[in-house]
């Protein structure tokens, strides 16, 4: 909601509150403070509108989670480098649906700005050979193919790989 420099200094001032009750001699209230700190500090790394984005797709809610997105309005100021990268993951799976060239570009800049974990690159990376498929790109299609495998570890993928090779056979 907050913009992350202003995260900060809310946190800023929210620590300086507690060492003032911890000067004080309220322990247990510098405490709670510092833990009210630690929760601001938390959301300048994980914003909480891309996680109630996530939470609504999870849901399968789409309308809901592109709500959600738009409260962002400009995400390049608002939002650290990770952050960015998942907001451009999220738009891409919304706007998959109906533009697959926007969302090519989306799933591109997501990939360019970073993901933390490897299951989102890995989807990131086979949406993309997914579109590359659809383009008659071929060659594009099985590069992205042979890194999603090579980075899936635990298997999670192999389904849709197996749907994506067989669909490359018909073309």
């Amino acid at each position: 909601m907050f913009n992350k420099n202003i995260k900060l200094g809310l946190a800023g001032l929210i620590v300086v509150w507690a060492i003032y009750s911890f000067t004080q001699g309220n322990i247990l209230n510098g405490i709670l403070i510092l833990l009210l700190a630690g929760l601001v500090i938390l959301f300048y790394f994980k914003n909480e509108i891309i996680l109630l984005s996530f939470l609504r797709m999870r849901k399968q809610d789409f309308p809901g989670a592109t709500k959600w997105l738009n409260k962002i309005k400009n995400p390049e100021s608002a939002l650290i480098t990770k952050q960015q990268g998942y907001y451009n993951f999220l738009r891409g799976i919304m706007v998959s649906q109906n533009n697959l060239t926007q969302a090519e570009k989306f799933f591109k800049k997501a990939l360019k700005l970073g993901l933390s974990m490897n299951h989102d690159v890995g989807m990131a990376k086979l949406q993309l050979a997914g579109i590359a498929m659809t383009k008659r790109r071929k060659r594009e299609a099985q590069m992205l193919i042979a890194d999603v495998k090579k980075n899936d570890k635990h298997g999670m993928f192999k389904d849709q790989i197996k749907q994506l090779k067989e669909q490359m056979k018909r073309i």
